[in-house]
């Protein structure tokens, strides 16, 4: 192999690299000779081909494998050799080839710069720290018992309604043969009225009756519906209304925390305060990350590779694009303002990319295996009822599992760095904390940088609506036999 350096400019390097044409045909017969010893031909043993005809046969097909392998072994042994450390994948252009001559190629590639890494006790943050109050516990317990509304017995004499919860027994029969069916019949069972938890049908009939009624409730099965000797077959039920509940606004008392699994209000109120103060806690630590990374951006000035800060600008406004489109927007080009803006913050992601990748690779900070694992763990939880698809598509997919392992790699890098920085504590209240975390993020985050702060962002962030929360898909009750059907679609 002979290397020609063509060029050398900044972090840029270009090579002309030759094969000699006997290396090449060296490769193919040593290939060749793998596939004789299995191949079958007509009139030779296996193993016992010529090379001749072995040639013949599959040179051609097996020369695009033998000059790709020959350029991605020779690439890689330049790189090695000149002690070249790619920032992205070198760009390969074939110059001349034909059998039984050299092959000649070009090889580009922008490398990553070296640099200095600093003294992190040289870094001066302020921790922002917040303790949760007795006020904002209250009142969490407070919001806690509004969204958990419960149920009482009706004293009063009143017919029953929509919304309420009637304990009734039932026993119901098929219409034209007086038949019951096994799951027709059950008794104190609790069915609200409205819910659509029964037969379409079923719970009007309950409307406007009172504690103590007989009720004959005629309904007919759906045509669809799951038990096929009952599907589309009319049937009765004698139901007898025992008690009538209306729904009753929780207090935040011993009762309403063994509703919620705890052993009484005061544990209700100690796993409030644990959560509230992760919140801050994590809140805190936002602030702390994007201070050191201010703080690094500021601290590093080194050339950087032109694709990569290419690359990563590319990505922004594609991204920018595209929410601009979700949103309604005409997806026009960037200005000429907004593509200096967002090439800042390629510059600057670029920038603290390669800073935390070189301290992490200096202070042999790694992911393990079982960190990635829970990380695909935690994301199949965010699909319920897809978690094997979500675990498969990561299995499957080394560039999704990558995208995983960054963002682990960059926090524990950063944890690293603030247990050596100079960190100086300040107490806050949980207003301000929150009002120093907002300050930091009123940007789009679209742009792919969490930790921006540029005026361009800023404008796009206050243009931008919020995203709607998705209602969470109503739950059907699970299939009921007979007359315990859950509502028809």
């Amino acid at each position: 192999m002979q290397v020609k350096e063509i060029k050398q400019d900044g972090l840029s390097y270009e090579y002309e690299v030759t094969i000699p044409a006997n290396d090449i045909d060296s490769r193919v017969d040593t290939r060749l000779q793998e596939v004789g010893k299995t191949v079958r031909i007509q009139g030779f043993r296996p193993g016992k081909v010529p090379m001749k005809i072995l040639k013949q046969r599959y040179g051609k097909a097996i020369m695009g494998e033998i000059l790709e392998a020959a350029v991605n072994e020779t690439s890689q042994q330049v790189l090695n050799d000149k002690s070249l450390r790619p920032a992205m994948q070198p760009k390969i252009e074939v110059k001349s080839f034909d059998e039984d001559q050299d092959l000649v190629y070009s090889m580009n590639v922008e490398t990553i710069p070296a640099f200095e890494i600093q003294d992190f006790k040289g870094i001066k943050l302020e921790k922002p720290v917040a303790e949760v109050s007795d006020a904002t516990i209250d009142e969490s317990l407070t919001t806690i018992a509004s969204n958990n509304v419960g149920t009482k017995k009706v004293e009063e004499d009143r017919a029953t309604q929509d919304g309420d919860t009637l304990k009734i027994d039932f026993d119901g029969r098929t219409a034209d043969d007086d038949i019951h069916h096994d799951g027709m019949k059950a008794e104190g069972h609790m069915l609200k009225l409205g819910a659509g938890q029964f037969i379409e049908g079923f719970e009007p009939q309950l409307e406007g009756k009172k504690a103590g009624d007989k009720v004959e409730v005629k309904v007919t099965f759906p045509e669809q519906y799951g038990a096929a000797h009952l599907a589309g077959r009319d049937a009765i039920f004698d139901v007898t209304i025992h008690e009538i509940h209306e729904e009753a606004q929780s207090e935040a008392d011993d009762e309403l925390a063994k509703r919620l699994g705890m052993d009484s209000l005061d544990a209700l109120k100690d796993a409030v305060k644990q959560q509230l103060q992760r919140e801050y806690d994590n809140q805190s630590r936002v602030v702390m990350k994007k201070a050191l990374l201010d703080a690094l951006d500021e601290a590093y000035d080194f050339e950087l590779p032109a694709a990569m800060v290419e690359a990563e600008y590319q990505n922004i406004a594609e991204q920018i694009k595209m929410d601009r489109e979700q949103r309604g927007e005409e997806a026009a080009d960037l200005t000429a303002d907004e593509e200096k803006e967002y090439r800042a913050i390629s510059e600057r992601r670029v920038r603290l990319g390669l800073v935390l990748s070189e301290i992490g690779a200096q202070n042999n900070i790694t992911v393990a295996d079982e960190e990635l694992q829970r990380a695909v763990i935690t994301e199949a939880q965010k699909y319920p009822g897809q978690e094997k698809q979500v675990f498969d598509y990561f299995s499957q997919n080394k560039q999704a599992l990558d995208s995983l392992r960054g963002p682990l790699f960059e926090e524990k890098t950063v944890d690293f760095i603030l247990e050596l920085a100079d960190i100086s504590e300040k107490s806050v209240s949980a207003e301000e904390l929150a009002g120093i975390l907002n300050d930091g993020e009123e940007h789009d985050h679209d742009c792919g940088d969490d930790n921006c702060s540029h005026e361009s962002h800023k404008k796009e962030a206050k243009k931008k609506k919020p995203a709607a929360k998705k209602k969470p898909a109503a739950k059907k009750a699970p299939a009921k036999k007979a007359a315990k059907s859950k509502k028809e679609d």
